[in-house]
């Protein structure tokens, strides 16, 4: 910006008083220096330096003699200055948005000691209310301590149960035994799923029949009471799997290979196994070996309609798995469809009605129509989700599996024309809703959310 200049001829002082206005205080100091000598003749002169150069010599010499030596500026901050850690609590409870380097870091641990206290791998997922130990060992009294199996025999080997949070390669470090020889011992490998509940052996045994501890009444023949003895069992043509089976342990215990268990039944060493389901034995008479036959955990009808095959097992798929990881209880995943829809701008009454509809806040929930999780995600709806948000979403996460529906729930309300549209959208799908209307079901659907979303305010 410009100002008109005055026709005025003006005095040099008020010159002066402008235009230093913007000059830096060393410089300002100088002159006040040098209108002073003028003032009182009695003060001696500054020494001018005669040219630019001597100039520059003459700041450089007075400004080196000032500095500080660097030899005696410390490197590092003493440690009696240092901040010192809080004390770290013998049991920790997760909060939201913690993570277990953060915690460690918190009260100045090492993470993999945390990991190993907990039995805890860097990819194992934890939730607000968890419980985690941040002092101790790994085989202090309150940590589940490997125990031998029920009634052992001295052959047999040592055996530790699942307990949630359990991964093969911390049960293996607990015990000092390297991973792939629990792998062996296990008939496991990289890729198995463990659970709670779950025994594996952690120490070397032999293959006598001494492994058979399992009650009999566990092992059901194809058309014959249960027989009490092992080598009758392999040859009754089938088994039904209980709580704590592996496919490596069932081929151990009847006495048959495992590569022919998994062929007989085709299935692989990554395959879901669940209880109540039927396997096939190899090397039994072909008459009196019957097909295999599985109870479903989710059955292939939901309101008179029949879903495709392929479909209702990858539902079972899914429900098998959520249900052997360990998920936040209803009312943590309710506190985190809050949390998330606050966070992504939406009404937390309303998400929390779809949440409760959709599942009564069940992770494990799954549908036959592969709807996953607290907010009933199918894969494809998850994998719009994932372009609404602008990052791959794994619905069988639980804050994943709530992001999703959150998104979902944000664009149908953005883009309907009212909230009873955005609502039908969701039940029936946005498309249908605007070709066929809402149908009878979808209308109840609707008229169910809006009253729990009262319930919620």
């Amino acid at each position: 910006m410009t100002t008109p200049r005055s026709p005025k001829k003006t005095t040099s002082m008020p010159i002066i008083a402008a235009t230093t206005a913007a000059l830096p205080a060393v410089m300002l100091s100088s002159l006040a220096l040098a209108q002073a000598a003028t003032a009182l003749p009695a003060v001696q002169t500054q020494k001018i330096p005669a040219s630019l150069t001597a100039a520059i010599q003459a700041q450089a010499a007075a400004m080196s003699a000032n500095l500080i030596p660097a030899s005696a500026v410390a490197s590092t901050i003493p440690a009696a200055m240092q901040p010192m850690a809080p004390a770290a609590p013998a049991m920790y409870t997760i909060v939201r948005g913690d993570t277990i380097s953060g915690i460690a870091a918190r009260y100045g641990l090492d993470t993999n000691t945390v990991l190993q206290l907990n039995g805890l791998s860097g990819n194992t997922i934890i939730y607000p209310g968890q419980q985690i130990k941040l002092s101790g060992s790994a085989t202090a009294p309150s940590a589940p301590a490997p125990a031998p199996s029920p009634a052992p025999s001295p052959s047999s080997a040592a055996s530790y149960t699942v307990v949630s949070g359990d991964t093969l390669s911390g049960i293996a470090a607990r015990h000092g035994v390297a991973l792939s020889d629990v792998f062996n011992w296990n008939g496991l490998n990289g890729r198995s799923i463990i659970y709670p509940g779950q025994k594996i052996k952690v120490g070397p045994g032999t293959n006598a029949p001494a492994p058979a501890a399992p009650a009999p009444a566990a092992l059901v023949p194809a058309s014959a009471p249960a027989a009490p003895a092992t080598p009758a069992l392999a040859n009754t043509g089938s088994y039904t799997i209980k709580s704590g089976d592996t496919l490596g342990g069932i081929a151990s215990r009847l006495a048959v290979s495992l590569s022919s268990l998994l062929s007989a039944n085709k299935l692989s060493m990554s395959t879901i196994i669940y209880p109540g389901q039927k396997l096939a034995i190899p090397g039994a008479p072909a008459a009196s070996a019957p097909a295999p036959v599985s109870t479903p955990l989710v059955p292939s009808t939901f309101l008179g309609y029949t879903y495709p095959e392929a479909v209702v097992s990858s539902a079972n798929a899914n429900k098998a798995l959520l249900n052997a990881s360990p998920v936040p209880s209803p009312a943590q995943m309710k506190g985190i469809v809050a949390d998330t829809a606050r966070r992504m701008g939406v009404d937390p009454s309303l998400a929390m009605a779809f949440a409760f509809q959709e599942s009564g806040f069940n992770q494990r929930a799954v549908s036959p129509a592969n709807a996953i999780g607290t907010m009933q995600v199918i894969p494809s709806s998850g994998e719009w989700a994932s372009q609404l948000v602008g990052r791959k979403l794994n619905i069988l996460d639980p804050y994943d599996n709530v992001t999703a529906g959150v998104a979902i729930i944000r664009a149908l309300v953005n883009t309907s024309k009212d909230l009873n549209t955005a609502i039908a959208g969701y039940y029936q799908g946005q498309y249908s809703v605007s070709k066929h209307g809402m149908y009878d079901d979808t209308k109840a659907y609707v008229a169910s959310i809006l009253a729990l979303k009262k319930n919620f305010s």
